[in-house]
């Protein structure tokens, strides 16, 4: 399954980490997905959602 958000398509993004020597070591920054329950198209579906997108108010959670 893909680290993406299914409402914004946020996706992970390179970073490097820079030592005192100016060594480079490249890592992963993922984002804050959390499987959510939602309701689309009128069924109950669990898709994954970044937490910014659930703070913001763009999904409709189902109960």
């Amino acid at each position: 399954m893909s680290v993406e958000c299914a409402i914004c398509g946020k996706k992970p993004l390179k970073a490097a980490k820079l030592s005192f020597s100016h060594k480079h070591n490249v890592y992963r920054q993922s984002p804050n997905l959390q499987s959510v329950k939602v309701i689309e198209n009128g069924t109950v579906k669990r898709i994954k959602v970044c937490t910014s997108c659930l703070r913001a108010g763009k999904v409709q959670r189902a109960i």
